[in-house]
């Protein structure tokens, strides 16, 4: 189980990679959404870490490979924050999108959450 420093430091580092990734690959311009998109990618990884904590569960075992080696925990931080960030954003700063606008920014939020899992903590 990671330590409360490596999970602030993997939510700070999903944060970051979303509102730069939304920025950069959906061009987004509006404050709001960069601000909302990226808290809400983090808060995912971090509400799914809490119920691991809590629940005792035991999913972290990476898959075998060098390339992509993902496990259960790192696939429920990205399906956590592909969730609230489709909560956050389409109540929010997106309420007014279409919905293939929405899927794509929380897509690209899940995204960003299950890289920095699966890659940096």
């Amino acid at each position: 189980m990671p330590s409360g420093g490596a999970v602030a430091y993997g939510v700070a580092i999903t944060i970051v990679l979303a509102v730069l990734a939304l920025r950069l690959l959906l061009r987004e311009r509006r404050h709001a959404v960069l601000l909302a998109g990226g808290l809400a990618a983090g808060l995912g990884p971090l509400l799914w870490d809490l119920i691991l904590r809590h629940t005792g569960g035991r999913f972290f075992t990476d898959a075998p490979g060098l390339v992509f080696p993902v496990s259960f925990e790192d696939a429920g931080s990205a399906v956590f924050a592909v969730a609230v960030a489709s909560l956050v954003l389409g109540l929010g700063p997106l309420r007014a999108a279409t919905a293939r606008t929405l899927a794509l920014a929380a897509s690209v939020c899940g995204l960003a959450a299950l890289l920095v899992d699966v890659y940096l903590y």
